[in-house]
């Protein structure tokens, strides 16, 4: 098994994870969204770095 290099792994890993909670923060204070609000939570916890992405351009209703 190859070692990890987590002084580069750590940083992405931080990243992420502060990216997927911003996102389900803003899921949850949105009203309305383009979807069910559980699809979009499946799509932001399950789609690694693009589901949060992919909610913040498709998935936010600009009302």
């Amino acid at each position: 098994m190859e070692n990890i290099n987590w002084s580069l792994a750590t940083p992405l890993i931080v990243l992420q994870l502060i990216l997927v909670v911003t996102a389900l923060i803003s899921l949850a204070r949105q009203e309305n969204t383009n979807g069910p609000k559980w699809i979009w939570a499946l799509i932001i916890l399950f789609i690694t770095t693009i589901g949060p992405i992919l909610y913040f351009i498709i998935g936010r209703k600009n009302d």
